[in-house]
């Protein structure tokens, strides 16, 4: 399955049946008289957010969506049939965003949710109704009222309850697949996760869904890398836990390493700044425990409240990261009360794609 969390679509509601112009006129009936029925409701526009749906790549291929209209009227007081209503389903987290992308105008946050957002045209009336005591032979009638039309945005924010973020190549990949049921890409190069991936972590009767989101570098809230397209991934997220690779990376120590990506976080804003933070020394199997110990402290010396020593190739410490997560956590949290189905989801190729 390929991912696309961004997509504009077109919508249209149905309009309203046009009412009918009728006389009853039959053989050996002595009086007659205006018989022309209502037209039918034109179809609404509905949104339901559904589970088993982690990606918008629907509508990649499918970027129109117009209700039918509503049938005319017709003699001897038929009221048109009503169209029925053209649902549209989307994963759990799906935002509907203006045509500007200014103003949120619907954010689907549970399984079942459903928002009628454009609502069809009303039949039009037929002369029928138009028939009084001093009206007794009505021409008139209502051609039904016009639809309703935009342009949207649909922007997906995956629901999960801890957030990793880290610069590239600092062992995310290897980490959420150690904690959780995620296979995610593993390589010696920055960059091999691509997209956002999920997991589902089980610890001590408890669970929980882990968002691994692809790595940032300095600048990425100017576009540099992959930039910060992906951070909107976490911004629903309880806690954050930040890996910090002890090897370093390139010039950069731990410490360094860590400024770099608080700093694009705050740089994003949309509340992440101010987000419980967990710092993850991760590697600590290619260090020895002295030199874990001596970058602990630097961390927090730059600002990190608590440091764990952990190992995601080898799972050293990842229980009590574990426990201190679960803190953070409401007492019963399991993917149940998300509504997403946690499946693996395919890198696209060809870079970012763009439906406009």
């Amino acid at each position: 399955m390929h991912f696309l969390d961004q997509a504009k679509i077109y919508l249209q509601s149905g309009a309203g049946g046009p009412g009918a112009v009728s006389f009853r006129r039959e053989k050996y009936v002595e009086y007659g008289g205006p018989d022309g029925g209502n037209g039918g409701k034109g179809g609404d526009i509905v949104f339901e957010a559904v589970q088993g749906l982690n990606t918008l790549i629907d509508f990649r291929y499918s970027q129109h969506f117009k209700a039918k209209r509503g049938n005319h009227g017709q003699g001897r007081d038929r009221t048109g049939a009503g169209a029925p209503d053209l649902v549209i389903k989307v994963p759990v987290g799906t935002q509907v965003l203006s045509e500007d992308k200014e103003e949120i105008l619907a954010d689907f946050t549970e399984v079942g949710q459903r928002v009628v957002f454009l609502e069809g045209g009303m039949g039009g009336r037929g002369n029928a109704s138009y028939k009084s005591s001093t009206n007794r032979a009505p021409r008139q009638h209502q051609p039904g009222e016009p639809s309703e039309e935009m342009w949207v945005w649909l922007r997906l924010k995956l629901l999960a309850d801890v957030g990793l973020v880290g610069l590239p190549n600092a062992g995310k990949s290897t980490f959420i697949n150690a904690v959780s049921n995620a296979r995610a890409k593993v390589g010696d190069y920055a960059f091999t996760t691509l997209v956002p991936k999920l997991g589902v972590v089980r610890h001590k009767g408890r669970e929980f869904v882990l968002a691994d989101i692809p790595g940032l570098i300095e600048g990425a809230a100017d576009g540099a890398g992959i930039g910060d397209r992906f951070l909107g991934h976490i911004e629903r997220c309880r806690v954050l836990i930040h890996l910090v690779d002890i090897t370093g990376q390139g010039d950069q120590d731990p410490a360094e390493a860590m400024r770099v990506v608080e700093e694009e976080l705050e740089a994003y804003g949309e509340g992440l700044e101010d987000k419980p933070r967990l710092i993850a020394l991760n590697k600590i199997d290619l260090a020895d425990g002295e030199l874990a110990a001596e970058f602990a402290k630097e961390l927090m010396a730059a600002g990190a409240e608590d440091v764990f020593a952990v190992s995601g190739a080898t799972g050293q410490g990842i229980e009590a990261l574990m426990d201190a997560v679960l803190s953070y956590l409401p007492d019963r949290t399991s993917t149940e009360t998300k509504g997403n189905e946690v499946e693996d989801i395919e890198e696209e190729e060809g870079g970012n794609w763009s439906p406009i």
